[in-house]
């Protein structure tokens, strides 16, 4: 496992409207994990809740034939525009994770989904939609989990980022249960932000790790074999 601080920033997409994920360390951390995967020119690549757009710009300056998709309209046409704006084609669709691509298989899935944890019952609404994931922040974590495989062709390869405070092991078993090779490649620990910071109170009631303010961020990277 490569433990490693964050990234220098890259140059963020132009445009991140309100309510839409703006680019940050998780960001930068997915984007490095991505650059390694020496990504061929033509691959497919799927981006799971796409946000801004900035993993999957980054996927099409490699080369890559990029889908991505997110079930917010403004997250959508945040992606197509700041595509425009740098030159790149990529397919963008607003869905519900992989139901927007039924059938369809690809060489790459990348995804950097809600992870918070939150108080609030029930799916988020609003901006906190861009983080918040249900009481143990697995809201998406685990439907990825379950879908993405079946979307990936042999040897293709899943990534997510997810702060460890949404368990790690927890996503691990679920991927290999679901056939496939996984391990965590990179552990970074970051200051709380403000979200986890405005929480302190009920992460440590639940007997989360909380009480240095840090968290870590951990890519998960997994393969069909």
């Amino acid at each position: 496992m490569t433990v490693e601080t964050p990234c220098p920033p890259l140059p963020a997409p132009a445009w991140t409207p309100p309510g839409v994920y703006e680019p940050q360390e998780d960001t930068w951390l997915l984007t490095r994990a991505l650059r390694r995967e020496e990504i061929s020119p033509g691959a497919d690549v799927l981006d799971l809740g796409t946000g801004s757009g900035a993993l999957a710009l980054e996927a099409a300056r490699l080369g890559a034939r990029v889908t991505a998709i997110d079930i917010s309209w403004r997250a959508v046409l945040a992606t197509r525009v700041n595509a425009l704006l740098s030159g790149q084609h990529i397919s963008v669709r607003r869905g519900d994770l992989t139901a927007a691509v039924p059938g369809r298989r690809f060489d790459l899935v990348v995804s950097n989904p809600p992870y918070v944890p939150s108080p609030v019952a029930g799916s988020p609404r609003g901006s906190a939609r861009a983080w918040d994931a249900g009481w143990d922040g697995r809201l998406l974590l685990d439907r990825i989990c379950d879908a993405a495989p079946g979307h990936l062709r042999p040897h293709g390869v899943l990534l997510m980022v997810h702060s460890a405070l949404s368990g790690v092991d927890e996503t691990l078993d679920r991927l290999t249960s679901a056939g496939l090779s996984a391990r965590v490649t990179d552990c970074v620990p970051i200051p709380f932000g403000r979200v986890l910071r405005s929480r302190l109170a009920w992460l440590r009631q639940r007997g989360l790790p909380a009480d240095d303010m840090v968290e870590e961020l951990v890519v998960v990277r997994a393969v069909r074999e």
